[in-house]
């Protein structure tokens, strides 16, 4: 750890944590203009649509006011260009932080961001080839014999992105848990205590982040569970590497003989 840095004043945090919000921002905005190309040059709300159409053969979404292709173009160009900013703000993030942290936990941050992202992209592929048409399925071909769907472009998109980013953060559990590790907020302990409540918490979760089918919940919930008995396991190897480096650096301040009086041991 760098004691400057970390006894720093309170103020010059307030400081750095100003400039590291702008910079994300700025990053935020240079993508979102990037999502607008990629969404309209790689035809991005056509990608969007083919699970719909796989359920729906021959049927196309629709729009009740002039405006609506303008704006869920720009909604979703926001939601490309967060994502593409999103190693930058893991970045900044890591910079603010990364005064408080042992060396060896700042050798793991880079991997850590690196395998977050990866995550993030596993979870949002899951949701669009698995998830999203099984519960277009299940909604649409719910009391089909009765009722005809009239589904609009901004509605399904609004209902896809949802579906698709929760799954990408979701998977980011063990990243996430892993840092706060890091930072003293949680503890292996502290996570298999309260593994029943994080079980009916993440499942009340996935029930509210999934269509009302069981299967489409089972397929969220399972990697739920698994990613956060991953997680006990990180943090545990993470703390428990933050402990030894916290002794060996008490005893190195002792003089080597960990008991505060200078002399080597055997003396």
């Amino acid at each position: 750890m760098t004691n400057e840095a970390a006894e720093m004043p309170f103020l010059d945090h307030l400081e750095e944590l100003r400039g590291r919000i702008i910079w994300s921002l700025i990053a935020l905005g240079v993508c979102a203009v990037l999502g607008f190309f990629i969404v309209t040059e790689l035809d991005v709300i056509g990608l969007l649509e083919r699970p719909f159409h796989q359920v729906m053969p021959g049927q196309n979404l629709l729009f009740t006011s002039p405006t609506t292709p303008v704006v869920v173009t720009f909604k979703l160009a926001f939601v490309v260009g967060f994502i593409l900013a999103l190693p930058v703000i893991a970045y900044q993030a890591w910079s603010f932080f990364s005064p408080a942290l042992y060396d060896h936990e700042k050798r793991l941050i880079v991997p850590a961001i690196a395998i977050g992202f990866l995550l993030f992209l596993a979870g949002i592929a899951m949701a669009y080839f698995f998830v999203l048409p099984l519960g277009l399925n299940f909604l649409l071909g719910f009391q089909a014999e009765s009722l005809e769907p009239i589904i609009t472009i901004d509605e399904y998109l609004k209902f896809a992105t949802r579906l698709i980013l929760a799954f990408g953060v979701i998977f980011e559990m063990p990243v996430i848990l892993v840092l706060l590790g890091m930072l003293g907020i949680v503890t292996p302990a502290g996570l298999r205590k309260y593994r029943r409540h994080a079980i009916v918490g993440l499942a009340v979760a996935s029930a509210l982040l999934t269509p009302a089918d069981v299967g489409t919940m089972a397929m969220l919930f399972t990697p739920m569970i698994l990613l956060y008995e991953a997680s006990i396991w990180l943090v545990q190897v993470v703390v428990g590497r933050r402990g030894i480096e916290r002794r060996e650096s008490i005893d190195g301040g002792r003089g080597g003989n960990g008991d505060g009086t200078g002399a080597p041991r055997g003396s």
